[in-house]
Formats: structure tokens, C-alpha cells, sequence
């Protein structure tokens, strides 16, 4: 009578037991369940694989389509070598903390990440051989033996460690280099044995006898490259698919499964590449591997034919799916722009959705996605980060960061709360905070009739500051005219007007010319005291400057 409940996340999904009734109601248990679709990014090691491929990646996008396929084929090379040494590379360093660490889980855990990087490199060097290479007839064999050199070092290893020795005989891996447990007579009767007869053989090409002695090679494919060595060294690509099948045929126990991985190579020794693809897709555990591999085989020409049903071909849609994944990340997501950058079809809508997914910490953070955004013209992404990070700021009562954002977002109805709330706090403090930034607005002044009384006024008391009295009263006119200041602080500019009027440089007809209109719209609700005072000394202050201005002086 148990189910299971789930809630999917674009990384990860939450799984937690329900017991569903048939009224409709349910009930849960205490623990929900986090499972990850993507672990390996949150490796710290593996980063460094995917911060590395990622360079080679877009180093890669910039090759030329126009050159001719003989200047473009040593660079793919190139580049699929690249590719491999950074699996190498991770690989190594996974050994050592696999060897290193004390925690037995720990070490199983990347000794697993191992194995699963060595059938990765395995899978592609294959692949660099036969597709992207493309050795022909009589190179293929020796392309195909450093091939299984490299992956089966282990005889070569064991025989550098035996001649090292100080007592070869003796040491006790000297009997597996050519034979078992045996004395030294019995070796000698058996070494000319071999000597005499098998080895002719072998060096014949008898495959019987290669078949006999297949308990010295670990693998079906160790076996087919010494098969094809001595019996068919010239063989051709298109004929590898029957000896690789016939030796995986052999090789394997009758009542044996072939694994993931032979399959896989079976497919590429077919010259199979789409199901080499799907079969890895459905074996690993990420989508690095396939998504880059495709990416290379797709410059490489080899996959033009293929395209899936639901519009995008297979190319783009691994690296879409692998792009995806990063973006769960706190910091692979910046990687993850470059890959979308590379998907013409679907690339652009995919950024638009996963950027706004991007938890937005630390104002650093906001940046930086907001120049991605900027970058690429992404003007709704642009609005919608700046208004969060503007209404952010605000609840933190952190005016001047808040105005700036609502800026940014060329948002005019918060520019101007913001404004308003700029001015409120001058009210009660008698001075502006956050002064720099508005003494800087600029055209930014613009967005809003708020915003722009706001600079105005601020420009007004630096020029009231300078002693630069005519200037000051001109503007402060040109802010009651231009009817852009709030109802709410009409009082604050008269009172502001009034010590201009004792100025001699300032004309006081012509301050209070404009400044009557004003006080008789004044809301009702301002203190009556205020506004008698200022009705008195604004007479007093008409009546000297008509006779003032009226006199003419002889």
C-alpha cells in the first residue's frame, strides 16, 4: 500500500515514501531523498576535467569550416589527443587519493571513478584510430597495437620489473612473463618446446594455437589485435567487424554476457558511431564523454547524415543535456554558457531558461550573470535580474545599490519609489545618503520625472555648497515651473528659496514671482504655523524687492 512521491529539480530529483489512500488523502514519512542525476560535477578532482575540456572544447569551435578537410584532419588529431591526456591526467590523480586516503569508502569510491575514466579513454582512443584518424589498410594494425599497448601495460610493466631485479629468476612474477609455477628444468623443457613448436606457430599465424594460449591475454580485444598481428596484418577497416566479432566469440565462455564495454567496441570496431553513442549515453554515468566525442566526430563530418525527430541533431542535443547538468552547479555554470553558445538551434532558449535558475548570492554573482545577459542582447534576463537585486537591496534599506539596479533595469516605475524614498529620508535627516552615486546619475536621470528632480535637487544644494547663489535660485526656479516635484515637497523647496532671497547677486522678484503660486496649492494638512511664517517673509521680502527693483538709481 506504499508509494513513492517525487518532485523534480533541474539536477536532481526528491523522492519520499507515501501511504495513498483511496479518499485522496495521504500521508508521508520523515525522510525525503535527494538523488542526483549528475554526481561526478560535484567531484572536485573530475571539475578539473570538465574546467580543462572545456577550453579544448571552444578552442575547437573556432576551426575554420572553409579549410580543406587534408589541413583540418592533423588538428582534430591534435585535439583528440587533448582530450585524452585530460582524462589521463584525472586519472592518475584519482589512483593517488584512491591509494592514499585511510577511508575504505572514499578509496572505493574513486577507485570506481577509476575504472569508469580507463573504459572512457579506452572507448576513445578506439575511436581517435578508427574515425577520426582513419588509418588505412597496413597502418590500422599499428595504430590498433599501441592502441592495446597503452590499455594493457601491465606485461610490459611486469617484464621492466623482472629484468630490474636483481635476481630475475627469483622474482616471483618471472614465471607469468613467459610461464606458471614450474623449476627451472621443467622451464627449460617447456621454453623449447615453445621455442620449437609454438611459437613457429604463432609466428605462422595459427590461429589454434593463438586460441590455446588465450589465457595470457586479459581481454577479447588484446586477443583480436594479437590475432590480426600474426595471422592478418594487413587487414583492412572494413573487414575488422568480423574478426572482432569472431574473437569475442572465442574469447568469451559460452554461458558468458558480453559487458557494456565490449558491446560498445564491438560497435566501433563495426564502424557503428551512432550506436557506439547511445550505448555509452545509456553505460556512463554523465554526459561529458558523449557530448564531447559527438561534438569532434560532428567537425569531423561524420554524423551529418543523422538527426533526430524532435528537431535538434544528435550533436546538439548532448551537449544541451550536458550543458543542462552543469548549470546545477555553484560553479561550472559559467562553462556551461559557452556550450549553449554553440547550439544554433536550441542553444539561446536553453540559456534563457537555466540563467534565470541561478541563485543570484552575492551581488558579485549577479554581475556576473547580468554581463552574460548584456553580452548577448538577453534584454527580458537583464530587466529580471536587476529588479530582484533591486528589490533585494531595498528590503536591506540599501537605497543607493537598489537605485542603481532599477537603473540597469531601465525600470522607471522603481526608479521612482526609489526616489521617493531618497527624498523621504532627506526629510527626516537633512541629508542625502549614497551622494556619489547621485551626483553621478547622468542621462540615467532621465528614466523618471522622480529621478530627475531627485539629481536636479541634489545638483542644487552642491551649487547652494559652492556659494554659487544665481545658479542655485535659476534651478530651483526651473524645478517649480517644470511641475516635476512631489506635492509633498513643495514646503522643502520654499523653505530651501528663502535663504536665497538675502542673497544680492539673486533677483528676488523673480524667486518670488514663482514661489506664490506654489504656497496657495499647498495640501491643507501641512502645519498652519509653517505656512503663515513663510506667507509673512515672503511679503516682507516682495515688498523690499519691488522697491528695490523699482528704483532708479541717478
Amino acid at each position: 500500500g506504499k508509494h513513492l512521491g517525487f518532485a523534480w529539480g533541474p539536477g536532481d530529483i526528491l523522492l519520499f515514501e507515501t501511504l495513498y489512500k483511496a479518499s485522496g488523502t495521504w500521508s508521508g514519512c520523515a525522510f525525503i531523498h535527494e538523488v542526483r542525476k549528475d554526481e561526478d560535477i560535484y567531484s572536485p578532482i573530475l571539475r578539473k576535467l570538465f574546467n580543462e575540456s572545456h577550453h579544448i572544447f571552444v578552442g575547437l569551435q573556432t576551426i575554420r569550416e572553409d579549410l580543406p578537410s587534408k589541413n583540418k584532419k592533423p588538428q582534430f588529431v591534435s585535439i583528440s589527443k587533448n582530450y585524452r591526456s585530460v582524462i589521463r591526467a584525472c586519472m592518475e590523480e584519482l589512483q593517488q587519493v584512491a591509494v592514499s586516503t585511510k577511508d575504505a569508502q572514499v578509496a572505493m569510491q574513486y577507485g570506481n571513478q577509476v575504472s569508469i575514466l580507463l573504459a572512457i579513454e579506452l572507448i576513445w582512443n578506439l575511436c581517435e584510430v578508427l574515425f577520426i584518424d582513419a588509418a588505412p589498410a597496413g597502418s590500422l594494425l599499428l595504430h590498433l597495437l599501441d592502441w592495446v599497448r597503452l590499455h594493457k601495460a601491465d606485461v610490459d610493466e611486469k617484464a621492466r620489473d623482472v629484468l630490474q631485479s636483481e635476481s630475475p629468476a627469483e622474482h616471483h612474477d618471472y614465471w607469468d612473463v613467459p610461464g606458471g609455477n614450474q623449476t627451472l628444468t621443467e622451464f627449460d623443457v617447456k621454453w623449447r618446446h615453445w621455442h620449437e613448436e609454438i611459437i613457429c606457430k604463432i609466428l605462422v599465424g595459427d590461429e589454434d594455437t593463438l586460441l590455446a594460449h588465450k589465457d595470457l591475454l586479459s581481454t577479447w580485444y588484446h586477443f583480436l589485435v594479437t590475432r590480426l598481428l600474426f595471422c592478418h596484418p594487413t587487414v583492412k577497416p572494413t573487414e575488422l567487424h568480423y574478426y572482432a566479432q569472431s574473437c569475442l566469440t572465442m574469447f568469451l565462455d559460452s554461458r558468458s554476457v558480453p559487458e557494456p564495454l565490449d558491446s560498445i567496441l564491438l560497435a566501433a570496431f563495426e564502424f557503428d558511431i551512432h550506436q557506439v553513442i547511445k550505448d555509452c549515453s545509456i553505460a556512463l554515468n554523465n554526459w561529458w564523454f558523449v557530448a564531447h566525442l559527438t561534438d569532434l566526430l560532428d567537425h569531423c563530418k561524420l554524423l551529418q547524415s543523422h538527426n533526430l525527430h524532435f528537431g535538434s541533431n544528435l550533436r546538439e542535443f548532448l551537449l544541451l543535456e550536458y550543458a543542462s547538468g552543469l548549470f546545477t552547479h555553484h560553479s561550472l555554470w559559467q562553462l556551461a554558457v559557452d556550450y549553449f553558445d554553440n547550439c544554433p538551434e536550441f542553444g539561446r532558449v536553453y540559456l534563457e531558461l537555466q540563467i534565470e535558475r541561478v541563485p543570484l548570492d552575492t551581488e558579485r554573482k549577479a554581475l556576473k550573470v547580468l554581463r552574460i545577459c548584456e553580452q548577448r542582447q538577453m534584454s527580458e534576463q537583464v530587466r529580471s535580474i536587476c529588479k530582484v537585486m533591486a528589490m533585494r537591496a531595498l528590503r536591506n534599506n540599501r537605497l543607493g545599490s537598489a537605485l542603481s539596479w532599477s537603473i540597469r533595469a531601465k525600470d522607471a516605475a522603481f526608479a521612482t519609489l526609489i526616489s521617493e524614498r531618497f527624498l523621504q529620508d532627506y526629510c527626516a535627516r537633512g541629508t542625502f545618503s549614497d551622494l556619489d552615486l547621485i551626483d553621478n546619475l547622468g542621462p540615467a536621470m532621465l528614466l523618471s520625472d522622480r529621478l530627475t528632480f531627485l539629481g536636479k535637487y541634489r545638483e542644487f544644494h552642491k551649487l547652494y555648497g559652492e556659494k554659487r547663489f544665481g545658479e542655485a535660485a535659476k534651478l530651483l526656479l526651473s524645478l517649480m515651473t517644470a511641475k516635476i516635484a512631489p506635492r509633498s515637497f513643495w514646503m522643502t523647496l520654499l523653505t530651501d528659496a528663502l535663504p536665497l532671497l538675502e542673497q544680492k547677486e539673486v533677483g528676488r522678484y523673480n524667486v518670488l514671482r514663482i514661489v506664490f503660486h506654489p504656497i496657495n496649492n499647498i495640501d491643507e494638512d501641512l502645519e498652519l504655523t509653517k505656512v503663515e511664517l513663510l506667507r509673512l517673509a515672503l511679503a516682507r521680502n516682495l515688498a523690499m524687492a519691488i522697491v528695490k527693483e523699482g528704483t532708479v538709481e541717478t
